[in-house]
């Protein structure tokens, strides 16, 4: 998926943590819409700047492939555990932050600060390189 493809996506109302999700809806055993259906209420960091969409859909698809289900699975729990660790390590080598406000630079929580967003261009370019660069996170962890 490239850049554009997510900056497309964006345009037609697919949140970053939707886009993760979707990309790897066959590696959760599911559909695509139910993969995006189940992040939809997590991009731009839960709708309230907290943590980056991106990075929420990325430990939604980490727990479908490597989650603990079982009741005392310390095991899978283990394997879960070093694989959230690894991302974050990844993800962290790359941005100073898992949080949307500090990769944006801007609370979008507080009124007008969703419009500075926009007009620095941030949705369209920043945003998809840090989906991007997620995603290619992802391929190497999974």
């Amino acid at each position: 998926m490239t850049q554009e493809e997510i900056r497309e996506l964006f345009i037609q109302g697919i949140d970053c943590s939707q886009v993760v999700t979707g990309r790897f809806a066959d590696r959760m055993g599911m559909e695509e819409d139910d993969a995006r259906k189940m992040s939809s209420c997590f991009g731009g960091g839960m709708m309230c700047g907290e943590t980056c969409g991106a990075v929420t859909g990325a430990l939604m698809v980490i727990g479908m492939n490597f989650g603990h289900s079982r009741k005392g699975d310390q095991e899978q729990k283990q394997i879960m555990s070093e694989k959230v660790a690894e991302f974050k390590r990844l993800f962290l080598e790359k941005y100073p932050s898992c949080m949307c406000r500090e990769l944006l630079g801007h609370d979008i929580s507080k009124p007008g600060e969703m419009d500075k967003v926009m007009e620095k261009g941030l949705l369209l370019q920043f945003c998809p390189e840090v989906v991007d660069d997620t995603i290619r996170i992802l391929e190497k962890i999974l």
